[in-house]
């Protein structure tokens, strides 16, 4: 069995990576002498302020903004990240979260038909197409 603490093992193993980490730098970077210990003490500090952190082992579950159901509005969709009434939902996915449609809905378990466009804007949107003369065939 041995005697010697975990902490002492855990010492030796961020002075290693101290070294690995300073040799690294030093080698791709031009720096003075006199700032080599400044260096090392501030590397081994941060190594030891990191081994105090515990990681978490369990993410929490996801909690909407909203419950889903409540998501879909005739006039607006609420985003579940933030909670913004919207009437597109794919633009301000892409450009608030960098998350595409479908990133979205795996995220928070969603059907694959879950609507981005609020039902009365789509509406609006497809009256409006049709009435300039979208999806006629040419005679």
């Amino acid at each position: 069995m041995n005697d010697v603490p975990n902490d002492t093992f855990d010492r030796d193993e961020l002075l290693q990576m101290t070294v690995d980490i300073v040799s690294a730098y030093v080698s791709n970077n031009a720096l003075a002498a006199t700032q080599l210990p400044e260096l090392i003490t501030t590397t081994f500090r941060s190594l030891e302020d990191l081994r105090g952190v515990e990681e978490i082992e369990e993410e929490e579950p996801l909690k909407p903004a909203v419950p889903i159901k409540k998501s879909i509005g005739d006039d607006y969709i609420i985003c579940l990240e933030d909670g913004k009434k919207l009437k597109m939902l794919k633009r301000h996915l892409r450009t608030t979260y960098d998350m595409t449609p479908e990133e979205y809905r795996a995220k928070w378990g969603l059907s694959a038909d879950y609507p981005m466009v609020a039902p009365n804007y789509a509406k609006q949107r497809s009256q409006f197409a049709k009435k300039i003369g979208l999806g006629r065939k040419a005679d």
